[in-house]
């Protein structure tokens, strides 16, 4: 249960919606019970006086107050009903939201080699699947159990005052034995199967996606049938897993209401007794018993919640060990530099973990304002000595001190949204006319003035509606866009041909006037204007 302790603690964070929500869905529970045992009490009492006067004794009965009160009860629950869907679906997104920013704040936080141990698939599981196993926490298990445990309890009251204190407690002793039942059963039952199938259908999910990715390859090596028979034998498997948890869940549930209906049956056997000792009316007699039954509907929730908590608590462990905190050695801040200083390096080592350093006793000065150029070949660690520089990657040892950042990875990223939502990362109150005018400094404001939706183009996904060239360009032009004092560039041209590499270096020289700027490339030409290079060897 420890693993899901940070998530609850992030969901009761909004404790005013959580109550709001429980008291909609209290008023739901209580209207459909009130209306069960008003209508049984009304039901009754009608038979008995029809009968009376059939028998020629006078009877009277008062219509409007109980005809009322099922009006009332029958109204009231279709609309806490509804209230209670829309306020509490609405909550239900407000914590989504809350996990999701609270995941990526996380990831933010983790080097390049934490996030690179898992697969794309295996992150997309976690982003999906493995999130919305928390995100309806509250409302599918913590909320019915306590409302669960509060009706009871409310009914245990009604009981002792209705009949006697006996018979609310021997009501009572079953009503907590079918609760335990619905609910610490089911999970004793269940949670092994639950963890172990979650861990298989994100293990299979993962093995479909990367069958839909390689089945060229699949196919050229002759492979694609034997895979898919590979993939239905697991999928069989989980199926057949799903099937012994529905079963034990099936019988709790099962056990559960056999357990409800007894306690009605208790209810209506000291009843007629009351009844004929003269203690207690004919309609009162039917009404607990029938409010007993009402139960069952609170208690329906509660094995299916239960018998998914152990894949909910393996969701949990997964997204609590692959997007934890890492104590990383944090970027010094700005005031902590020299004067005049925009980045200072002292003796760092550059080194992914489980592998010899990259380098070892690096040492870098730059002062504000000043460009530095990094020269090496492929395999130099140019873009490891970037990630260290720009925060990514933890310096092994050593120091490093540097001024706010903007940092263009070698690898091009761009979002699957559109031209302005992707230059607008970069500065988010920038005007039209500032993109415009940044567009046009990159040779691209023609190619996208031609478009139908102009800067509300849709770029696809990582940018596939542009070309290597262009897609370069929007991220160099969304690094330029913003006003960090300290730009890091890596392979700043990649894609781009002499000519208009050329062109646009010319006109970085005014877009990062005043800035400090660190560029790393293959050759001096990759490189925009630079005050200084460092030859890196190895």
């Amino acid at each position: 249960m420890r693993e899901l302790k940070p998530w609850l603690e992030l969901i009761l964070k909004r404790p005013g919606r959580l109550v709001v929500g429980g008291f909609l869905i209290l008023a739901t529970l209580l209207s459909g019970i009130a209306l069960l045992a008003v209508s049984g009490w009304f039901l009754t009492k009608t038979a008995l006086v029809g009968l009376l006067l059939a028998a020629g004794v006078a009877a009277t009965i008062n219509l409007y107050v109980p005809g009322g009160a099922i009006r009332f009860f029958a109204v009231s629950r279709t609309v806490f009903r509804y209230l209670e869907r829309v306020y509490n679906h609405d909550t239900v997104l407000r914590l989504l939201t809350d996990i999701r920013v609270n995941l990526f704040s996380r990831l933010s936080r983790a080097t390049r080699v934490r996030r690179g141990e898992l697969s794309g698939a295996q992150w997309l599981s976690r982003l999906t699947s493995d999130v919305d196993a928390l995100d309806t926490l509250y409302l599918r298990l913590i909320a019915p159990t306590a409302l669960a445990g509060l009706v009871t309890l409310l009914v245990v009251v009604l009981a002792a005052i209705l009949f006697d204190v006996g018979t609310a407690i021997l009501v009572g002793l079953l009503l907590v034995i079918a609760l335990a039942v619905a609910t610490v059963g089911v999970y004793l039952r269940t949670w092994q199967l639950a963890a172990r199938q979650s861990d298989r259908q994100e293990e299979l999910r993962t093995a479909v996606i990367e069958h839909i990715e390689g089945f060229s390859e699949l196919t050229a090596a002759g492979r694609t049938g034997k895979h898919a028979a590979w993939l239905m034998r697991q999928a069989h498997q989980v199926t057949s897993e799903q099937a012994k948890t529905d079963t034990r869940v099936g019988w709790h549930l099962a056990g559960t209401h056999l357990l409800v209906n007894l306690s009605a049956v208790l209810a209506l056997w000291a009843g007629f007794t009351l009844f004929q000792a003269g203690t207690l009316s004919g309609p009162v007699l039917v009404l607990l018993p029938i409010a007993l039954l009402g139960l069952a509907e609170v208690y329906a929730m509660l094995p299916d919640a239960f018998g998914k908590l152990g894949a909910t608590i393996a969701s949990a462990a997964r997204l609590n060990r692959d997007c934890r905190e890492e104590e990383r050695q944090a970027v010094n801040e700005k005031q902590e530099l020299p004067p005049e200083t925009a980045l200072l390096a002292d003796n760092i080592a550059v080194k992914h973990a489980g592998y010899a350093p990259l380098f070892t006793r690096f040492n870098l000065e730059i002062e504000d304002g000043k460009r530095i150029g990094i020269l090496g070949h492929s395999g130099s660690g140019k873009s490891s000595l970037a990630d260290v520089l720009a925060g990514l990657l933890p310096v092994a040892q050593g120091s490093l001190a540097r001024r706010d950042c903007v940092y263009l990875t070698q690898k091009t990223v761009l979002f699957e949204d559109t031209l302005r939502a992707n230059l607008l990362l970069g500065s988010p109150e920038a005007s039209d006319t500032e993109l415009w005018s940044m567009l046009e400094q990159m040779e691209l404001a023609e190619r996208f003035a031609t478009e139908p939706d102009q800067l509300d183009t849709w770029l696809g996904s990582a940018g596939s509606r542009l070309s290597g060239g262009e897609a370069r360009r929007v991220a160099l032009a969304r690094v330029l866009l913003n006003p960090a004092p300290l730009v890091i560039l890596d392979e700043p041209f990649t894609g781009l041909d002499a000519e208009t590499r050329s062109r646009i270096a010319k006109r970085m020289e005014s877009l990062l006037e005043g800035k400090t700027v660190v560029s790393l490339a293959h050759g001096s030409d990759a490189l925009p204007g630079t005050d200084r290079v460092i030859y890196l060897s190895g």
